[in-house]
């Protein structure tokens, strides 16, 4: 399969530059087996039925873009996954350079020593600093980790602080935002609870490269970038709940579906769930957890674009972005929406 054939044009002037206020007022595009129809996110408690669970991301951004100086040579840094052992893998800018042993000096006396180069292009670091004092560090030094069709055209700003993250936003491990759950207020979640609608939360700790053009030509050849994932045994005993009552599981954001599709366990039952995920969704893939999803508009040949392929078909996707363009949608991370059923 090939990457080219996820390509589509996008004119500057619809990328969002800033997210729509309130959030719950961005536009929502419906595609389903009766085709498109144009609505606001504020229209979902009427979009779904009673006993449908909505499945979000509760994980929290952190300020995970640095810059620092090794010796006179300035470094940016964008963190994208802690381990274990409390190191991080980072995408650094230029990497090639840096070597184990080497010291990255960043503002508000945080320092990393360069352990290791890592595959795909990461950089292990040690910041030698324990969990809560690497998050006090981080947030007097980093900035929000805009995404760079963004951060091109506009410099982060304090705002963004309030706006890069979703109301959901608890366990922090993140480098960039779950962008549909960026659309929902607690008015909204009012409503949908009204309407008999359930929400139960799970993990994916987004890391940077969601970002990351797919540079292969041939699909196949794309390694994706491990993530996170963590779906709890009292989330994933609601979760089957809903779906043996005959309630539709609707991920909010590729994120969720991702996570529910790296776990099911037989016939679909979805089991607890703790481990790294680089699940590559590619037109042909079974789903068997999630029915609907919510998500926004994503980049031409990108992995999240691919992704949506697969639920709806490349042909309806293609069809629906054009539709999107034509009537003045918003396109990306502070973008609308779509909610898409699942063709099969």
């Amino acid at each position: 399969m090939k990457t080219a054939d996820f390509d589509f044009d996008l004119p500057k002037d619809r990328i969002a530059l800033r997210p729509a206020s309130p959030r719950d007022s961005a536009r929502l595009l419906r595609i389903g087996h009766d085709g498109l129809a144009d609505h606001t996110v504020r229209d979902l408690p009427r979009l779904l039925r009673a006993g449908d669970l909505l499945v979000v991301n509760n994980t929290r951004v952190l300020p995970a873009r640095l810059t620092g100086r090794r010796g006179a040579a300035k470094i940016e840094i964008t963190l994208h996954q802690r381990h274990a052992d409390g190191s991080w893998s980072v995408f650094a800018r230029p990497g090639k350079r840096l070597r184990p042993g080497d010291t990255i000096e960043f503002p508000a006396t945080l320092s990393a020593r360069v352990l290791a180069k890592e595959e795909d292009g990461l950089v292990r670091l040690d910041f030698a600093l324990d969990e809560e004092a690497f998050a006090a560090a981080l947030d007097a030094a980093g900035t929000m980790p805009l995404p760079p069709y963004i951060a091109a055209q506009r410099t982060p700003d304090a705002q963004d602080k309030a706006d890069y993250q979703t109301l959901f936003a608890r366990i922090a491990g993140a480098v960039a935002a779950p962008t549909a759950g960026l659309h929902f207020t607690p008015d909204l979640l009012a409503r949908l609870e009204a309407a008999g609608i359930g929400q139960v939360e799970v993990t994916l700790h987004v890391g940077a490269g969601t970002f990351l053009p797919v540079k292969v030509d041939n699909l196949a050849d794309h390694r994706m970038h491990a993530e996170r994932g963590i779906i709890t045994a009292a989330a994933a005993s609601r979760i089957n709940a809903a779906r043996a009552a005959g309630g539709r599981i609707i991920a909010v954001g590729t994120t969720s579906l991702r996570v529910l599709e790296s776990a099911p366990g037989d016939g679909g039952v979805i089991p607890a769930y703790d481990d790294d995920t680089r699940l590559f969704i590619t037109p042909g893939y079974r789903f068997r957890a999630v029915d609907m999803l919510l998500t926004n508009f994503h980049l031409p040949r990108s992995t999240l674009f691919v992704l949506v392929s697969a639920l709806a078909g490349q042909e309806r996707m293609l069809a629906a972005y054009e539709h999107a363009k034509a009537a003045g949608y918003r396109f990306y991370s502070y973008g609308d929406a779509c909610l898409i059923e699942r063709i099969a």
